[in-house]
């Protein structure tokens, strides 16, 4: 049912994007919106091919403003017209995924549909040779499990690497690129809150430096992480009540967090310069004008200094000891575009007053 979510990350996107003002929880970036849910992925959380190719279809053609994309199309992380690694069949899906996907994008595109899509949490720069060791993440046929796969910069991503999508990098409280998310000069469009909960003093983690958003309570109450009485059990929880009416919200962290905050602000464009859609009723703006102007009116942010980042995490161990993990990611492009951050940082404000 349209009113059921038994897997959480679909409600934690759309409360992003539009939380009502209504004195419970969080506030979303465009509390007024119409939310339009639009189900190109499962419970189980794939989003195959078919499904998407429908969805966007149905966005175009029912005049959907923005959709927000925080997924890959599965089964492959990304698609490879003739990687060598791949057998044919495989390389064969793959062509036919990026052919139906393009074409669904174009379409929805056409009919004034903005497309926002979160970058990918592998910490990989996608302009850049990258190693894929989740693909495919579906296996239906003995020996297509998840395997190595040396993936060059022409394989595509779907749908964060799409025509006409705005791709969305996340950041933490800092606003430092978050230690997941993936980045790459050309491939950023804007950054946007998505969390980080090693962006501490210390490099401990802080489950309180993720992005809260709604939580489903059926799935808390499901995962044991309520008591009796309906109080969270688990630091990553947050009730809030208003009388007698309780609603529930989780801390996760993720482009997939990031990218409805850049959505939101999509839809704050449309609403505030959009026209009268003769054809859809409500308002409409040129898809091209609502991401020049989701461009344009970002805060810019630098490359770090020295551009050559380190992220530092002191992991917990069973025993109450730290581990140590660095990672290194290097940005590269100018303060105006650049690999971490995109065009800038999405403001809201300056979107819709400038």
């Amino acid at each position: 049912p349209a009113d059921v979510d038994e897997n959480e990350h679909g409600t934690h996107v759309a409360s992003t994007v539009a939380s009502p003002l209504n004195g419970l929880g969080v506030a979303g970036v465009a509390p007024k919106v119409t939310l339009v849910n639009v189900r190109a992925g499962q419970d189980s959380g794939f989003f195959f091919l078919q499904p998407v190719v429908d969805s966007l279809t149905y966005a175009g053609d029912v005049g959907i403003d923005v959709v927000n994309m925080s997924f890959f199309t599965d089964p492959w992380l990304f698609n490879c017209p003739d990687n060598p690694a791949d057998s044919p069949a495989d390389q064969a899906e793959q062509r036919t995924i990026i052919a139906a996907h393009e074409r669904a994008l174009a379409y929805a595109h056409r009919h004034g549909v903005t497309l926002v899509a979160a970058a990918g949490n592998e910490a990989g720069d996608y302009t850049k040779t990258f190693i894929d060791t989740i693909s495919p993440d579906f296996a239906d046929t003995p020996g297509e499990e998840p395997r190595e796969r040396t993936i060059p910069p022409s394989c595509v991503s779907e749908p964060a690497e799409g025509g006409n999508v705005v791709s969305v990098a996340a950041l933490g409280i800092s606003t430092r690129k978050s230690f997941f998310s993936s980045f790459g000069n050309g491939y950023i469009d804007v950054s946007a809150p998505g969390g980080d909960t090693f962006d501490t003093p210390d490099n401990k983690r802080d489950v309180t430096r993720a992005v809260l958003a709604a939580y489903p309570e059926a799935i808390a109450r499901a995962r044991g992480q309520l008591n009796p009485d309906g109080t969270p059990n688990v630091p990553n929880v947050v009730r809030s009540c208003k009388a007698s009416v309780c609603g529930y919200y989780q801390y996760l962290q993720g482009t997939s967090m990031a990218s409805p905050h850049a959505a939101g602000v999509a839809a704050l464009i449309v609403s505030k310069f959009g026209h009268r859609d003769r054809a859809n009723g409500g308002l409409t703006l040129d898809a091209d004008v609502t991401g020049s102007v989701l461009r344009r009116t970002a805060t810019e942010h630098a490359c770090p200094t020295p551009r050559d980042f380190t992220y530092t995490r002191l992991i917990q161990q069973p025993d109450g000891s730290f581990q140590t993990v660095t990672d290194t990611h290097t940005c590269e492009g100018p303060k105006s575009r650049n690999g971490f951050y995109g065009a800038g940082i999405v403001d809201a404000l300056n979107a819709v007053t400038r």
